[in-house]
């Protein structure tokens, strides 16, 4: 009976805790009818374990859409849309072409960039390019032909533009960078959703998923959620004995290995 008390009253606790975070932005954009349209987004899960089962998770972003008084309502001549960005955190990489000399495969040209994100996905309520115009994808990063990658070298534009989309068709076929245009439902132009597929293969680290509230060509609003990926279990400890002890950490994967091959010598001799 307690149990069931005590669980109510969370529950109840919770939902309260909710409505007032919507309605604490709502009644300052109604106290002030010149402010700008205000973002109220929120994520499925904060932080995502990584354990040995891992096989790939969900998010689900979700808020709600504030607009001042003097801001007419979402209809069909200026419909409301929404864009979510959930970017991992930036890594440089080497990306190499090979090429077939005398029927072999070798490594020919590389290009190096500084601030790769390790994970990129957008998701919009309509096409990206249906909503704002280049100059503004640039400014906001938005869309897979709009990340701003910084190469690490000044070789010609075409051999840079070249490896950028290598480096992005790469990511793209490990399901690391992705477009999902139409995946964002907008409820009566105030409330919002969107799923976001997490990959088995995610790095680890501080993620960040960016909400922009787009109207007639101009980003209106923005708002920013943080997600943290980190392993777990085992995984985590490796993990953390590479980082903080890389010389021990070594030397035991050697004696592994040496030890591991010598058992299964001794086993191949007595079969």
């Amino acid at each position: 009976m307690g149990g069931r008390v005590g669980e109510r009253a969370g529950t109840a606790t919770k939902r309260w805790r909710i409505a007032v975070a919507f309605a604490a932005p709502l009644a300052i954009a109604a106290s002030n009818p010149g402010s700008k349209p205000v973002l109220v987004p929120d994520v499925s899960q904060r932080e995502i374990e990584i354990a040995y089962s891992f096989t790939g998770a969900e998010l689900l972003l979700f808020g709600a859409i504030l607009l001042p008084p003097g801001e007419p309502r979402a209809d069909a001549r200026h419909p409301i849309d929404v864009v979510v960005v959930v970017k991992g955190p930036v890594q440089s990489i080497t990306i190499r072409e090979k090429e077939k000399i005398a029927g072999i495969w070798v490594n020919a040209e590389r290009l190096g960039y500084r601030s790769a994100p390790s994970f990129y996905a957008i998701a919009s309520s309509r096409p990206i390019r249906q909503l704002v115009d280049d100059r503004t994808r640039a400014i906001y990063e938005l869309g897979l032909d709009s990340l701003q990658l910084s190469p690490a070298s000044s070789a010609p534009a075409n051999v840079q533009d070249r490896f950028t989309r290598g480096l992005v068709d790469l990511r793209a076929r490990s399901g690391l960078y992705y477009e999902a245009p139409h995946a964002v439902e907008i409820t009566d132009g105030v409330l919002y959703r969107a799923r976001v597929n997490i990959p088995a293969r995610v790095p680890v680290g501080r993620f960040t998923a960016e909400t922009f509230l787009i109207r007639d060509g101009k980003v209106l609003g923005a708002a920013v959620r943080d997600i943290d990926v980190r392993k777990s279990g085992f995984e985590r400890f490796v993990a953390r004995a590479a980082q903080r002890s890389s010389f021990l950490y070594g030397l035991t994967a050697v004696a592994l290995s040496v030890l591991l091959g010598w058992g299964a010598g001794q086993i191949a001799r007595r079969i």
